[in-house]
């Protein structure tokens, strides 16, 4: 009996094993463990020199209609014609359309001058009417201030000079639209190139999403809401948030808290601080020069800081981020998530603040997705 267990015991491992080792190899999830793994998946990519992202279709604009026709014209077709799209003040581009499934996998972006404030990404997956993506491009890259800082984590990248990467995985199963918004009264001269993958995506594939919001100033003894009302399944993944200061002193002894499937006067997850939040400690403080000290890290990071300098420049500003890639927070029904905005009066009590302050939530879910706040004008949007 013992010899037969152990015989069935080998045969159902072994069939196991073989299953895993020649099962279908999606090309999704890839990272330095398995990128030996060949796969049927395909890799497309759309740039202005192939905003279509077809097989044999890049670098066909003809001279007259490129961008850069002016600098090509010795050169001709197939050569740097058509590397940026112009967009107009007040209208809208579609960066990219994809049909069929897979996930994007990788973007990047930049421009040459332009308010990163007036330039709004909007993504939107399969058929959905209201964007699951809804954001000023800056802020959707960590850079809310409108001014080069460098970030180097796993989920967000800017590199010198002033280049923006996202390597959030974004799976769709029918269809995506990037559009891109000018809402700014000078044109936007963009470069960008959006890399995916066509291939089978998981049952359970939540849809990624990305939320901006601001308060300037904030009422007096509220809290910040970083996002409310969403509805359905998934995970949170991370948040930015660009901080302005606007009283002297200690800003940053506010509690982050998750409130979750039906939470209502106290939540599940309570934080103990905005340092100890975004994974620093004691005031952001370097012990040795007692002054703010700039990091950034895979997953979280204080990478800006704008010091006052004695002119114009007159608030200190912050950017923060904190990526939720390895501990996730989940949630069946709903989420939101709110911070507190506190600093210190004398007598060792907490001083409520009202200072300037912008977020984006990013997180995954079951579509569909409730219809997000409308974006603040134009006028509201400005850093200033």
């Amino acid at each position: 009996m013992k010899n037969i267990v152990l015989l069935l015991t080998f045969l159902y491992f072994g069939i196991t094993e073989s299953f895993a080792q020649n099962s279908s190899f999606t090309g999704l999830e890839t990272n330095l463990e398995n990128l030996f793994r060949i796969s049927d998946a395909k890799s497309r990519s759309i740039s202005p020199e192939n905003i279509t992202g077809e097989k044999g279709k890049g670098g066909m604009t003809k001279l007259e209609n490129g961008s850069a026709a002016h600098a090509a014209r010795d050169l001709g077709i197939g050569w740097k014609v058509n590397p940026y799209l112009v967009i107009k003040p007040g209208e809208s581009a579609v960066m990219g359309e994809i049909t069929g499934s897979g996930a994007i996998k990788h973007m990047w972006m930049a421009t040459i001058g332009g308010n990163w404030r007036f330039m709004i990404i909007k993504i939107y997956w399969d058929d959905e009417k209201t964007p699951s993506v809804e954001v000023p491009m800056g802020d959707f890259f960590c850079s809310g201030w409108g001014r080069f800082s460098q970030v180097s984590s796993l989920a967000v990248c800017v590199n010198p000079g002033s280049g923006f990467n996202s390597y959030w995985v974004m799976p769709f199963r029918k269809k995506a639209r990037i559009v891109m918004e000018n809402i700014n009264t000078q044109p936007l001269n963009l470069y960008y190139q959006i890399d995916y993958t066509l291939t089978e995506v998981p049952t359970d594939a939540g849809y990624f999403h990305a939320q901006f919001r601001r308060v300037n100033p904030l009422p007096y003894k509220q809290v910040y809401t970083l996002i409310d009302n969403v509805k359905g399944k998934g995970q949170f993944v991370g948040a930015y948030m660009a901080w302005g200061v606007n009283n002297n002193g200690w800003w940053g002894e506010g509690e982050i808290k998750f409130y979750l499937d039906g939470d209502k006067d106290f939540p599940t997850i309570n934080g103990t601080g905005t340092e100890d939040y975004f994974c620093g400690s004691h005031n952001f403080e370097n012990p040795h020069s007692h002054q703010y000290q700039e990091f950034t890290t895979p997953y979280s990071g204080l990478h800006q800081i704008i010091r006052p300098d004695g002119l114009y420049q007159a608030q200190q500003r912050f950017g923060m981020y904190r990526w939720h890639i390895s501990d996730p927070i989940r949630f069946e029904k709903d989420l939101r998530v709110t911070i507190q905005a506190l600093g210190w009066r004398g007598e060792g009590k907490y001083l409520p603040l009202m200072d300037d302050i912008a977020s984006v939530v990013y997180w995954y879910q079951a579509e569909p997705h409730n219809t997000f706040p409308k974006l603040p004008s134009r006028d509201e949007l400005e850093v200033n």
